[in-house]
């Protein structure tokens, strides 16, 4: 069986290689072009991917476009029977529709909850207890094909993203592999995705939907959401010094605690929230005691803008 899988980060590195290490064929692998870093742009990085298809010695395709009739020539040219897709982007008809065997994707959740670009920080930041990895086939609209498989996770209390990604890493990649097996024998058997009149979604995270609202939290909502986006991208809120002075302080854990008294204890509406990982801008993390040493935080606040 000829497999092309595709995707660029480093949690689907892990479903790649669990594929090469058990022998499968993988003729090709698709991923998103280099990208620009640098101060001034001016290196250019492979994708996690590509870097590990490389060491392999795997042909990399790398398309601006996925609808661009050149790429869509090559990929033709391998004859796959079966695409595999583990944190990619969303696919045309045209290239999801061309292996014998179809292709699946594998999402970081359970769906059809938490369809959408960030499932493993929404699923943190809405306090979730369980989540979990599914299989499902490649179909007209995005994460709404027939499920193959799905696998549930828990998510403790004290567990950030990061520590829900690495375990889904490795759960998805054994997920991975138990599918292409039920495929290559003819044993998938498939299921709609199950109906709800309430789906939670997992929009793209960004500046906006990253920062801090103090207002707006309770202190389990605070501390889910702080969670939820450590280590990457980080919650934000906006520190304004006595002067008058705003800088961005990125938040990368806290604890709940039942008085304040500290400069890093936030009052929120039901009790208080400390502090206890921090970055400020142009700075390096550090925990909340070494952040007090060099701080001046007489007249400061926290302030939502």
């Amino acid at each position: 069986m000829r497999i092309i899988f595709m995707g660029t980060p480093e949690f689907a590195v892990e479903s790649l290689k669990k594929l090469v290490d058990n022998k499968y064929n993988v003729v090709a692998v698709v991923t998103m072009p280099d990208k620009a870093v640098g101060r001034h742009h001016e290196t250019l990085q492979a994708s996690a991917v590509k870097q590990y298809a490389v060491g392999q010695g795997i042909p990399v395709l790398q398309p601006e476009r996925l609808k661009d009739e050149g790429f869509l020539e090559e990929l033709r040219s391998y004859h796959a029977d079966l695409q595999v897709v583990v944190a990619f982007r969303m696919l045309p008809e045209v290239v999801w529709a061309m292996p014998q065997l179809g292709t699946f994707n594998l999402h970081a959740a359970l769906l059809p909850q938490y369809r959408g670009a960030a499932p493993i920080n929404w699923a943190v930041i809405n306090g979730e207890t369980e989540t979990g990895v599914t299989t499902f086939f490649l179909d007209h609209d995005i994460d709404t094909g027939r499920i193959i498989h799905r696998v549930p996770a828990p998510i403790a209390d004290t567990d950030t993203v990061g520590d829900v990604h690495d375990r889904l890493m490795l759960l998805g990649a054994d997920l991975v592999l138990q599918t292409v097996r039920d495929i290559e024998k003819g044993q998938v058997q498939t299921f709609p995705q199950p109906e709800s009149d309430f789906l939670h979604s997992a929009p793209k995270l960004s500046r906006e939907n990253t920062q801090i609202r103090w207002s707006q939290h309770t202190v389990k909502s605070a501390y889910d959401f702080i969670r939820g986006l450590s280590p990457y991208p980080g919650a934000w809120t906006t520190l304004r010094t006595a002067d008058g002075r705003e800088t961005q302080l990125k938040v990368f854990f806290a604890e709940k605690v039942e008085e304040g008294g500290s400069p890093l204890t936030i009052p929120l509406s039901d009790g208080y929230l400390r502090l206890t990982d921090l970055q400020l801008a142009g700075k390096r993390r550090m925990k909340a005691e070494e952040f007090l040493r060099g701080a001046h935080l007489e007249g400061t606040t926290l302030v939502e803008v």
